[in-house]
């Protein structure tokens, strides 16, 4: 009798040291995870306060080449919740499926691109666009994106 039960107090035993290891890793890989969760919703509370409108005419002039110099010119709104930064390492520009990196901004109506305010942003494209097609310039700031279509 007594080698039962002194079996049965080795596997008790053993069976809370088995438990209490995997509580243990449960409890660190809980808390990762709520750090990551709570960095991502970070991320995307930014997200989903941002919004930008392109406010440019494209049929107009003032799009395309209006300086001579082969640019494009955009003024786009900050009709979201948050204030942006008015730079040109917050914005990716997209003509024709093809990144630009030559893109100046500046705020308009303001210093700081606050809710409301509009700023230029001046494209020089790193190819020449071919004169009559239509091309597209896509507008990504904070994951939010706006297309405008024009013609050269």
């Amino acid at each position: 009798m007594a080698s039962v039960s002194t079996s049965h107090l080795i596997l008790f035993i053993a069976s809370l040291i088995i438990a209490a290891s995997v509580a243990g890793t449960f409890s660190t890989g809980i808390q990762r995870l709520s750090g990551a969760l709570g960095d991502r919703s970070i991320d995307i509370s930014h997200n989903v306060r941002t919004d930008i409108e392109i406010i440019s005419d494209p049929a107009s002039e003032a799009v395309y080449n209006a300086s001579g110099n082969k640019n494009i010119t955009l003024l786009i709104k900050n009709t979201g919740s948050e204030n942006l930064k008015g730079s040109s390492d917050q914005i990716d520009i997209l003509i024709d499926g093809k990144y630009q990196s030559n893109v100046s901004v500046k705020v308009v109506d303001g210093t700081y691109w606050d809710v409301g305010n509009v700023a230029r942003v001046i494209i020089t494209p790193s190819t020449q666009l071919p004169p009559g097609n239509d091309h597209r310039v896509k507008v990504i700031v904070n994951g939010d994106s706006e297309v405008l279509e024009f013609r050269s």
